[in-house]
């Protein structure tokens, strides 16, 4: 389905960032919250340097954005682009959660075996060894790592990402590497 469909007629709209749009959601928004989602976990098994994802059961945290008037045109157009260029990208809407408030409906891209850049599952590092040696249009993919854990570590220090940390330690172990043979 796309996010226009699932969005007609509706003057506000909640958006959730898991990835990047974490710290750079690039688009005009009404506020912003950091929440987490239900039935979804963060994994880094596409070739791309965007969001990774992918229909299991957990738990993700990320901020959701909402998005006013004229703003959900834009930013569904903006994220359309940014999000669906590969392709292998679905949405829904999804029940987004922060402390102490009921959930409110929330939309969500995610990144599906479908995508021509799918990898799949692989040990934290080799998945690191990847991140720290490539880069993508939009940067290197190691400051998409880093900048995703340290927004967890001070969002969410609460939140224990085994996944997304290991990756992050053997991303670093990598680096260190290559700067020590210089």
């Amino acid at each position: 389905m796309k996010p226009q469909d699932i969005t007609a007629g509706k003057s506000s709209l909640w958006i959730f960032g898991y990835g990047s749009l974490v710290w750079k959601p690039d688009f005009k928004f009404k506020r912003s919250e950091v929440g987490y989602i239900q039935g979804y976990k963060r994994r880094f098994w596409h070739g791309d340097n965007f969001h990774r994802g992918s229909d299991q059961l957990a738990t993700t945290w990320g901020v959701a954005f909402e998005v006013t008037g004229h703003q959900v045109e834009e930013s569904l157009r903006y994220l359309n682009l940014r999000e669906t260029v590969c392709g292998g990208y679905s949405t829904k809407l999804v029940d987004f959660f922060t402390d102490g408030q009921p959930p409110v409906q929330a939309l969500l891209y995610i990144a599906t075996s479908d995508n021509p850049l799918y990898l799949g599952p692989a040990s934290p590092e080799e998945i690191g060894t990847q991140i720290a040696v490539c880069r993508g249009k939009t940067g290197h993919n190691l400051e998409y790592l880093l900048r995703l854990a340290e927004f967890m570590r001070s969002s969410c220090p609460h939140v224990e990402d085994s996944h997304l940390f290991s990756i992050e330690a053997a991303a670093l172990t990598v680096v260190s590497h290559l700067l020590a043979v210089r």
